[in-house]
């Protein structure tokens, strides 16, 4: 079974079961009965929030494309990304790259952002859960691609040098913002979404760049 008729029914079920079986006569009536029952079943709890249920512009286009199969439209993606990347904010001191060291902690780290987590604790990047990144961790996700000498491959012998400053900023940006470069792009974005702060954002950098980082050994 295809996983987006499987979510429809549960989708049904859920809305029909809440709402007394009522008659569902349109794809508009599903969407109002089933965001209706999702309001209805979550509650604001800790930092968890229940505005987490409600999507950005960016978001909503996405999951409109991907419920009807059909691709984004290219000019509606373009505006998703131009709109996006005026979102990102760009380190004010000009320092992109951070301490590797820190930043594997970060990637390890799944924690954060759930209602017993504090306000002001650090979250995790959990960036192994979706990416290969070093040799040494054989635990990974393969929802993205491998990261695996993503420095290297791109010929980063210094993240300092003016060389380098293209594929350092696309990374920032990229890792700011994912949806700035890609209209649907299922990557967290983990700055503007406000996961991760400026200096851990640094020191992600720093494992993906630095040529003494596992990712680049």
């Amino acid at each position: 079974m295809k996983s987006d008729h499987f979510f429809g029914l549960v989708a049904v079920a859920c809305a029909l079961t809440v709402f007394g079986c009522a008659s569902v006569d349109s794809a508009a009536d599903l969407d109002r009965y089933t965001a209706e029952a999702l309001k209805s079943s979550f509650r604001d709890q800790g930092i968890a929030k229940v505005d987490r249920l409600v999507q950005d512009p960016a978001n909503l286009a996405c999951s409109e494309a991907d419920a009807t199969g059909k691709p984004l439209d290219d000019k509606v993606a373009k505006e998703i990304e131009a709109a996006n990347l005026k979102t990102v904010r760009w380190p004010a001191d000009g320092k992109f790259v951070g301490d590797w060291r820190e930043g594997e902690k970060i990637a390890q780290n799944g924690r954060g952002l759930t209602w017993t987590d504090a306000a002001n604790a650090a979250n995790g990047g959990n960036c192994y859960n979706c990416h290969q990144m070093s040799k040494e961790e054989i635990s990974f996700g393969t929802l993205g691609p491998s990261l695996y000498h993503y420095g290297k491959l791109r010929g980063v012998a210094d993240p300092a040098s003016a060389a380098a400053k293209p594929i350092v900023e696309y990374t920032w940006g990229k890792l700011w913002n994912a949806r700035a470069y890609n209209a649907c792009s299922n990557m967290p974005r983990v700055g503007h979404s406000g996961i991760l702060n400026e200096k851990q954002i640094r020191d992600v950098m720093g494992l993906l760049l630095d040529p003494q980082s596992p990712v680049n050994r």
